[in-house]
């Protein structure tokens, strides 16, 4: 359980990385379709090449298990991954980016309630305990508070909350479907319904007008890396180790590093309310695992 932990962890601090990036393309002229295709495109083509390489040894040949998940499945639930980036993309544009972040932070308990409704799983006294803390210190930890109600446009929020609801469906899927893949084949066939899905929305223009030979070649492989490459390997092997209540929790992880991330390379100024926030999510990342360390 304790590698499930941290491989959940560590994917969700990956995100947190992610925005700052998407950023500092945005601020080059980069578009929306410009940053999600290169994203999608790219880590396809990385963890396909990676898979690749894996099922030409010998030691995977011989783990080899019978698939029963047929791959179009694998492919179309991937398009979660790939609308996350556009809703949520979509929403920083419109609203403020500290708004935009509480709004995604709702999967955490869009995630529980699904799981509840559909798989009829109930979560723990701790598990909501913790969700409400996070909730709280998410409101903290984003600014939002220090946010007028002028900035806001129902647009925005409307594209923030669709966000939330494919993360949270993203988090069911992987912890539920195709865990007999091997966790690469996994990833590179759901980010290639992701690819798939964000090329019909916005052509790939960027592969044919010279832009890769700029720097969103650059941008697009620090952005595949950090978020189409590195999560979904980790949360196909982490989810279904500690299921989607645990993992939607310590899921949050995402903003506390994004904070971090803005004050210490985008230079923003990160208030005094801003850092309790982040010590709130941290703690209630701990709470549900407090028994599982004792135990350790």
């Amino acid at each position: 359980m304790l590698k499930g932990i941290l491989l959940v962890f560590f994917g969700a601090c990956s995100f947190g990385i992610l925005s700052t990036f998407v950023k500092l393309a945005y601020h080059e002229g980069y578009t929306l379709g410009d940053v999600t295709g290169a994203q999608a495109f790219l880590g396809a083509v990385i963890l396909w090449v990676l898979f690749f390489f894996q099922s030409r040894s010998s030691k995977y040949k011989a783990k080899e298990k019978v698939l029963l998940t047929p791959w179009w499945k694998m492919v179309l639930a991937g398009t979660c991954t790939g609308l996350v980036s556009v809703f949520y993309y979509q929403s920083v544009k419109l609203v403020p980016n500290s708004v935009a972040i509480v709004l995604l932070m709702q999967f955490i308990w869009m995630s529980i309630l699904m799981e509840l409704v559909f798989f009829k799983k109930k979560p723990t006294g701790l598990q909501l305990l913790a969700i409400v803390l996070v909730l709280g210190g998410t409101v903290l930890a984003s600014g939002m508070v220090e946010t007028r109600i002028s900035d806001m446009s129902l647009k925005g929020i409307g594209f923030g909350l669709l966000a939330a609801v494919s993360y949270a469906g993203f988090l069911l899927l992987s912890g539920r479907i195709g865990n007999e893949y091997p966790v690469l084949k996994k990833s590179a066939l759901m980010i290639t319904g992701a690819c798939i899905l964000i090329f019909i929305l916005f052509p790939p223009a960027f592969l044919f007008n010279g832009a890769l030979g700029g720097s969103l070649l650059k941008w697009g492989l620090i952005i595949s890396v950090f978020g189409t490459v590195i999560p979904p390997l980790c949360f196909a092997e982490g989810v279904p180790r500690i299921g989607t209540a645990l993992s939607s929790i310590l899921s949050a992880a995402e903003l506390p590093v994004a904070v971090m991330m803005a004050g210490f390379v985008l230079q923003e100024q990160v208030s005094f309310l801003r850092w309790v926030g982040v010590v709130v999510i941290l703690s209630a990342m701990i709470l549900p695992n407090l028994k599982f360390l004792k135990r350790r």
